[in-house]
């Protein structure tokens, strides 16, 4: 595949595909308009509260998906380029972000750059995962599980560890601390309601949530 594809192609591709906005467009098809309701995002996380769990669960799936798919089948094909693999996962990032679909307004990037991280640092995003879950448990805030996911993987992928090159590969540190720092931005007015104490908190095992 890297005989064929430029990095121009591999670029364009991997922001036209995180640009595809699964949450409206799963909200659309069950006849909800989540830019209308909620927080008006069209992330999982809205998905989940005005449409329902199961569909917040595929968006989610999807919107990770669109992030690993790429950056994994750009390590594998494109591995004479090092560079290329990290710059198509954080394309698909903004392409999530600023989608050309919507008017460049888009989601908050969590799910496609989890994915993205996935594909690059699998053992590494694991573990990153597990901070995730471990707070959003403890809370019920994803919001809170998010902040704290990407502040720990933001500082892990400075060290050589689980997978990562730490400083030693510096534009992959540097680029995933800044996505880092980016999530937490972009979670900003989440953070001052959860300061505020009324940040919307989502139960999995709630009872008589949309199906």
């Amino acid at each position: 595949m890297q005989h064929y594809l430029t990095p121009a192609a591999w670029l364009l591709a991997a922001y036209l595909i995180g640009g595809i906005p699964f949450g409206f467009l799963i909200g659309k098809a069950r006849g909800v308009d989540v830019r209308t309701v909620g927080s008006q995002n069209i992330g999982a996380t809205n998905v989940f509260r005005t449409v329902g769990k199961k569909w917040g669960f595929l968006a989610l799936f999807l919107d990770m998906m669109k992030g690993f798919v790429p950056t994994f089948l750009c390590k594998r094909y494109a591995a004479d380029l090092s560079w290329l693999p990290l710059a198509v996962g954080v394309t698909c990032a903004v392409g999530h972000m600023l989608t050309p679909y919507m008017k460049f307004k888009g989601g908050k990037g969590v799910a496609t750059g989890a994915g993205m991280l996935f594909g690059l640092v699998p053992a590494l995003m694991g573990v990153t995962f597990l901070v995730f879950v471990l707070f959003f448990a403890a809370a019920n805030y994803i919001s809170l599980g998010s902040c704290c996911a990407a502040a720990f993987i933001g500082t892990a992928i400075w060290f050589p560890i689980l997978g990562c090159a730490g400083y030693h590969d510096l534009p992959q540190a540097i680029l995933v601390t800044f996505i880092a720092a980016f999530v937490i931005y972009k979670h900003r007015a989440n953070i001052g309601r959860l300061l505020a104490g009324n940040e919307n908190k989502i139960y999995i095992f709630k009872k008589g949530e949309k199906k």
